[in-house]
């Protein structure tokens, strides 16, 4: 993922390239250029850290608990009081929300390119915290059916765009961690709802409303305010960056052209990019990845407080018990992505946690016999296994595209078709099957294990691909027209795969 491209003209503000000077003084410096500062080099990852990340970690952590706290409200009383206990009327509300959310993916990837993605995430954070704080003022079924459709439209673009935003600024093999770490947010977010919703449920009957319709109004109501604020921190693309110096550019520039190729660029939209893009096998692979190893992490948080309070727990405490499975489930997270960065591997940990994950599903899929202390400790099993491998199946595509567009359309494909695992998660547990579940169960197993497969065959085709490119088989590609070569992106002989 060598990230000497640039944003082109469009994406800018005026008609001058954002980043020609950056560019000029790079391109001045000629070849011969002395070796990069590794004091300066540390300082400007740090600043990068301190900038990119902290304001992004908490979009993304309050995305994640708006999306789900519905979970939290169901077992304080939302199903009951808006007749969804039949037809499976909480499935249909749960994956009405991924129809937009899948199908907005990729065109929103597309418009971010071409705006400062502070205003436009920052944006999109207000208008869906709106929208969670009215769900809970509802009072029809329909009409909460209706706000969780527009929360998909509105959160659509949160994930692609982070990904693609954060991809500029970081070498292939430090993209891992700081990739986990974001995830780590949807964790400490299901962490922190489930003790959230435990106070919030408090307040039932206060001013005449439940405890459920408390959860929507008080957490939206953070979200919206939060927002404001994050419009002003959110980070542009790096020829836009107000945190940067111009020589701190330049070093940016610098070491991304170092971890690849500047040759790996697509910075152009035409008929030779649409078909590199559309007929890339990684991408439709690593959609298929991410569906498969994402139902667990789905399934786990839309039913994980209705499976615990079926351990025969109450309502508050089976909220409190959520918290030490998203605790444990993040620190893997956090243990596996260094490792992979220090390995500079992807796919082993995909299979890791797919085999831990497995563990915990043939626990609860012979669950009759078993004591509550031991499914409790299946579930954190499955968690740990599912939610680790999600972040790396990200992170691994991102690393293997190269190109603005190739990355906008990549990472939007990927998250729209591996989406489709949150339809598949909603669904899956029904309630005639409670309290074993063994559809929910087995189905979310054979996913985990399907993008397993995909991963192990991925695996094998960019092993193959290196070392045909290493031994100069893919060297034709440069006799095509010059204006192609220089739009190649990834499909550039020069770039090397990370496995």
């Amino acid at each position: 993922m060598p990230a000497a491209e640039k944003v082109s003209s469009d994406a800018g503000h005026g008609a001058e390239k954002p980043g020609a000077d950056i560019e000029s003084k790079v391109s001045s410096q000629g070849d011969n250029q002395a070796p990069i500062d590794a004091a300066a080099e540390r300082r400007l990852i740090w600043k990068l850290d301190l900038t990119i990340y902290p304001i992004l970690y908490v979009v993304y952590m309050m995305s994640f608990l708006d999306r789900i706290n519905i979970s939290n409200a169901r077992i304080q009383g939302l199903t009951k009081e808006l007749d969804m206990d039949r037809d499976n009327r909480f499935n249909i509300a749960l994956f009405i929300y991924f129809i937009p959310y899948i199908l907005l993916e990729v065109p929103s990837n597309i418009f971010i390119r071409y705006v400062r993605p502070s205003w436009y995430l920052g944006g999109l954070m207000f208008c869906w915290g709106i929208v969670n704080m009215c769900m809970g003022f509802v009072q029809s079924y329909g009409a909460l059916v209706a706000l969780r459709f527009l929360l998909g439209i509105f959160e659509a673009g949160v994930l692609p765009g982070i990904i693609y935003l954060t991809s500029m600024y970081y070498k292939r093999h430090e993209f891992q961690t700081r990739m986990s770490v974001l995830f780590s947010s949807t964790l400490v977010g299901g962490a922190f709802g489930g003790l959230l919703a435990y106070a919030i449920s408090k307040l039932g009957g206060s001013h005449g409303y439940a405890a459920w319709r408390w959860i929507f109004i008080i957490e939206g109501a953070i979200t919206a305010f939060i927002a404001i604020f994050a419009v002003f921190f959110i980070v542009d693309w790096p020829e836009q960056n107000t945190y940067l110096t111009e020589a701190e550019k330049v070093l940016l520039k610098r070491r991304l052209a170092a971890d690849g190729s500047d040759d790996c660029k697509m910075d152009t939209l035409n008929k030779f990019s649409y078909k590199l893009i559309f007929s890339d096998y990684k991408i439709w692979m690593g959609a298929f990845i991410y569906m498969g190893v994402g139902t667990t992490g789905y399934a786990t948080t839309f039913f994980m407080p209705t499976i615990l309070k079926e351990f025969d727990w109450t309502a508050e405490s089976a909220q409190v018990h959520t918290i030490p499975v998203y605790v444990v489930s993040a620190a893997g997270m956090l243990m596996a992505a260094w490792a992979s960065d220090r390995l500079r591997q992807r796919y082993i940990f995909i299979l890791l946690g797919s085999l831990v994950a497995t563990l915990g599903y043939g626990l609860l899929l012979g669950q009759a016999t078993l004591n509550r202390d031991t499914k409790y400790t299946a579930i954190f099993l499955i968690a740990l296994g599912g939610y680790t491998s999600t972040p790396i199946a990200l992170a691994w595509l991102a690393n293997n595209m190269s190109g603005h567009y190739k990355r906008a359309f990549g990472s939007g494909i990927q998250v729209m078709l591996g989406n489709v695992a949150g339809i598949i998660g909603t669904n899956i547990f029904l309630v005639p099957e409670a309290p074993r579940y063994p559809t929910g169960y087995g189905t979310a197993f054979a996913m985990m294990w399907m993008g397993t497969l995909v991963a192990t065959a991925l695996y094998f085709l960019l092993r193959r691909e290196n070392a045909k490119r290493a031994a100069g088989e893919r060297d034709a590609r440069l006799s095509q027209p010059e204006e192609e070569v220089n739009n190649m992106g990834d499909y550039h002989p020069s770039f090397r795969f990370t496995l």
